[in-house]
């Protein structure tokens, strides 16, 4: 989704990232290199961004949103994409969204699936992500790497992602 929103000249991204690039990230994040293993993504992700389009300002964060600071992390920003892979980070940032009234764009892939949909948390009355997938439901966490992904599906629903917090 970043590399089609900063070609876009989306004028400032915020990449919040706490992990570091390993190698059975690559398959999927085609944007990185088998020599940036072991180097921060949001690192990573910034250097890439100000290569693509050098106007786009770009801030990172390199640690894992949660609820603590998830309402910090996402002030500023005009629409929020939840391109995580798991529950917690995803409830985290639907609250954030909630509580101040911001556009979630949130993405998935899993195997041979994916799902993008869009939550207008601006309107009162419309859902958010928390009323398609409770807090409270027991969901098994999957994760890419143990479970495996479809790698251009990867691409597939990040540039839908982008496309719909342009519209």
């Amino acid at each position: 989704a970043m590399q089609y929103l900063a070609g876009a000249g989306v004028g400032k991204l915020v990449v919040v990232d706490g992990d570091r690039l390993e190698a059975s990230n690559l398959h999927r994040q085609t944007w990185y290199a088998l020599a940036d293993c072991g180097t921060p993504k949001a690192q990573l992700a910034a250097a890439r961004i100000r290569a693509l389009n050098p106007e786009v300002e770009v801030t990172t964060h390199a640690m894992r949103l949660d609820a603590r600071n998830a309402a910090q992390l996402l002030r500023g920003c005009d629409v929020v994409l939840d391109c995580t892979d798991n529950f917690e980070t995803r409830h985290a940032i639907n609250l954030a969204c909630v509580t101040h009234a911001k556009p979630l764009v949130s993405g998935a892939a899993l195997r041979l699936d994916g799902q993008v949909a869009v939550y207008d948390t601006r309107m009162p009355e419309a859902p958010c992500y928390a009323c398609v997938f409770p807090a409270t439901e027991n969901f098994e966490e999957t994760r890419c790497a143990t479970m495996g992904v479809l790698a251009p599906l990867v691409g597939v629903i990040g540039s839908l992602q982008a496309t719909e917090a342009l519209k």
